[in-house]
């Protein structure tokens, strides 16, 4: 999870700052483009955890339409981050964390046709996305890969077996210590044996799980952080420029700045002042 969450943090951080062109700023259909991936971003860790837990119906209100080995879980929260019109292909086998990259990939591509990143650039975009799709498989892999039962009948009869004959070893020794020594010895055994049942699905509710409601809900808050700044500094670029605002400093805080005929946006995160003359 912290490979999808590293990824999703890498792409949203590319995507903010090169996501626009030497010509201008951004157009509100381009504007409408960024904001529209960022929250499909935002999204993809909700689909990982939903798919991993079998919450079919976090992202639509199907309501009582779920099959017994899947869980009515709607999250409005989830829904609202997927592009609308969005049809998933669940009931056929096709993951919506793995659609939702998708999206993204389009994404890429349009701003390589758009300028905004060089062939380098959106090879690492690519990268990154390849990465957390990686991520998801491999954890995909680990949810659909119970320990045999075989192995598990077998061991727990060696273990019973071997708590049974464990006392005859050691009574010439330890004579009434026999009992204490042997409960703990098995206690400890069929600990591990527990232990390692509860690892098999470390994705579900138990206390013991990855807390993966916590991981997914740090990872909203963060980018939409990030994509409410985002959107201050856009619309900073529509206000027209004042006399308090115009000074020959290299950085104009919310403010479109020229360089001879290139536009470069203002940095973020810096706090939007008036500058006097």
């Amino acid at each position: 999870m912290n490979t999808i969450y590293t990824s999703v943090r890498n792409l949203v951080r590319t995507i903010v700052t090169n996501g626009y062109s030497t010509a201008g700023p951004p157009t509100a259909a381009e504007k409408e483009d960024i904001e529209r991936t960022i929250r499909i971003l935002m999204a993809i860790p909700f689909a990982v955890k939903s798919h991993l837990r079998a919450e079919w119906g976090a992202a639509w209100a199907l309501g009582n339409d779920v099959a017994e080995n899947g869980v009515v879980a709607f999250n409005p929260d989830y829904a609202s981050l997927l592009p609308e019109g969005l049809v998933g292909h669940e009931d056929e086998g096709l993951g919506l964390p793995f659609q939702l990259t998708f999206f993204v990939d389009g994404f890429v591509k349009r701003g390589v046709e758009r300028g905004w990143f060089n062939a380098p650039g959106a090879s690492q975009m690519q990268a990154q996305l390849n990465s957390l799709t990686d991520a998801y498989g491999k954890m995909e892999t680990i949810k659909l890969t119970p320990i045999p039962v075989a192995h598990l009948i077998h061991q727990k009869q060696v273990l019973a077996l071997f708590g049974c004959v464990l006392p005859f070893g050691m009574v010439d020794d330890m004579g009434w210590w026999t009992i204490p020594m042997v409960s703990l010895v098995i206690f400890t055994l069929y600990g591990i044996e527990g232990i390692g049942s509860q690892l098999e699905d470390p994705f579900g509710y138990d206390r013991n799980d990855i807390k993966m409601d916590a991981i997914v809900g740090d990872a909203k808050t963060e980018i939409e952080v990030v994509l409410t700044e985002w959107r201050r500094l856009m619309a900073s670029l529509e206000v027209p420029p004042t006399d308090q605002n115009i000074d020959d400093s290299p950085v104009s805080n919310g403010r479109q700045e020229e360089k001879g005929d290139k536009f470069v946006p203002p940095d973020m995160f810096l706090t939007n002042r008036a500058r006097r003359s």
